[in-house]
């Protein structure tokens, strides 16, 4: 029987020295393992069918609410005084997108068509869509400053068309029938004898246009090539670059559609997606880190060099005319119209423009916006587009519905788009982002830590065994040895009798 203790230590400083091996490759292979499991979830691929139906078909519910800037003296604001807006809402729709005539290309593209409808949600809603608001007319206001240079007489004739019309400057209307539409003779008129001067060849609403239509033509890179590249566009409507603006670089289309993005996103990383709607690529900086339900997360946010005009921020000349900072002029993309886009409540704008009206308190957490990502991914895991529509409003010579009325950028709605991870889907995404990866890293650490502590406990044994050699008991042809302090009488007799028998 051996009782080695050397032994033991070379057992122990096995198990130690393969513990600490199959512990230091996890450590290698385990990220590795991740990051290519993220590259093959991310790729746009209708083989992996999981992720492709989520990129068809968002599982995420998003939500457009609406605020009205309800106008509370329209009849002073003609005599020259300023706004009184009172905020009315949220509205809230719930926003249902799909893909939909998609095809894939041999050079690692696909070319698809998002329709998306919204459906109202009275519950989420501070009111009903049979809510009665005044807004300005953009019909009226809007096309007096875009016909204030004609000829006199003509203005005169456009005015005497509005008042056959019985179109006003301002509108009062169910919130309903701003937002999708309302009969309009000057509607009818426009779109009978001079189509395509109005947007939509129905009913005139705010958002008729964006109902039950798709977005354009979106070509955007699968990421089969590079992973580098993934979600990013390549065409919309077969242009790859605009026509809207004064510059080369305002005219690009950059970044994603704005649903995904690449993975393996830095503090260093922008967030740059193309907006159909705002007729322009826009671009979010790094805010801070954090955290959703255990998942973490890079906050992006809208700078304010944004909105800012091309004095304040020499890259943004190619969008003027301008005007203040923090306001866009999408009038090029819009029919002429004198329309802007800021920030909620002039948030992050120039503070002249909070004085052209009464009841706007712009804050940050209120009319900022935001986009949460999930670094590792690029998917968005909650979302909070807010953007404001403004009509530039004066007084007019010779059309006299514009009356005395003050030179001012009058809001007149904004909304939130937003939609948030949450359910299933967020389970599935932490179970896999999250406890997967956390499981692993716990794996490698613990065999790892096991390796030098079984290493460790080897040394000891190793140690000692070096101060106590191996003793044997004899079997066999085997003899005890005798006792290094020699021999009592009872061993010597014990010796005697061995020898005698052998």
């Amino acid at each position: 029987m051996v009782t080695c203790k050397s032994q033991v230590a070379v057992g122990f400083l096995v198990a130690g020295v393969l513990a600490l091996v199959f512990g230091t490759i996890l450590a290698i292979v385990g990220p590795l393992i991740i990051d290519q499991q993220i590259v093959k979830n991310t790729v746009i691929d209708p083989q992996n069918q999981m992720t492709y139906r989520m990129w068809k078909d968002i599982p995420v519910p998003f939500y457009m609410s609406v605020y009205f800037f309800h106008v509370l003296n329209p009849k002073e604001v003609l005599n020259g005084e300023k706004p009184m807006l009172e905020q009315r809402g949220p509205y809230v729709y719930r926003k249902r997108c799909q893909k939909d005539n998609i095809t894939f290309h041999a050079n690692n593209t696909v070319t698809y068509l998002e329709y998306r409808r919204y459906f109202f949600e009275p519950g989420m809603s501070a009111g009903n869509e049979s809510d009665v608001v005044t807004i300005p007319n953009m019909l009226v206001l809007g096309a007096a400053v875009m016909m204030e240079n004609l000829p006199f007489a003509l203005r005169l004739m456009i005015s005497a068309t509005f008042k056959s019309f019985k179109e006003g400057p301002f509108l009062t209307k169910t919130v309903g029938e701003l937002m999708w539409g309302y009969d309009s003779g000057l509607v009818d008129f426009l779109n009978k004898y001079l189509p395509g001067t109005l947007p939509s060849s129905g009913k005139f609403g705010l958002f008729s246009e964006f109902n039950n239509s798709n977005t354009g033509l979106f070509t955007v890179f699968t990421g089969q090539d590079d992973i580098g590249n993934v979600h990013r566009v390549d065409s919309w409507n077969g242009l790859t670059e605009l026509s809207y603006w004064r510059t080369p670089q305002c005219n690009m289309i950059n970044g994603t559609a704005g649903q995904m993005w690449p993975p393996f996103m830095t503090r260093d990383s922008t967030l740059a997606f193309y907006s159909p709607d705002a007729c322009r690529s826009m671009e979010l900086v790094y805010q801070r880190a954090g955290s959703m339900k255990g998942i973490p997360l890079y906050r992006y946010v809208a700078p304010k060099t944004l909105f800012a005009n091309g004095s304040d921020y020499a890259p943004n000349q190619g969008f003027c005319p301008c005007r203040q900072s923090g306001l866009l002029n999408v009038s090029s993309c819009r029919h002429n119209s004198p329309v802007f886009i800021s920030h909620p409540h002039f948030f992050n704008a120039d503070p002249v423009l909070l004085d052209f009206v009464h009841g706007l308190q712009p804050t940050e957490d209120q009319h900022g916006l935001f986009i949460d990502i999930h670094p590792q991914t690029g998917v968005p895991l909650n979302v909070s587009i807010r953007l404001q529509l403004n009509l530039y409003v004066k007084r007019v010579s010779g059309i006299t519905e514009t009356g005395k009325i003050p030179e001012t950028v009058m809001p007149m709605i904004w909304f939130e788009e937003s939609g948030y991870m949450d359910g299933h889907v967020l389970d599935t995404f932490h179970t896999n982002l999250v406890v997967l990866p956390a499981v692993m890293e716990v794996t490698q650490y613990g065999f790892i830590t096991l390796g030098l502590v079984t290493a460790a406990v080897a040394a000891i044994v190793w140690h000692r065994s070096r101060k106590e050699p191996c003793q044997d008991l004899a079997h066999g042809n085997g003899a005890p040895q005798k006792s290094k302090r020699g021999d009592s009488g009872l061993q010597t007799h014990v010796w005697r009798i061995w020898a005698e028998e052998n």
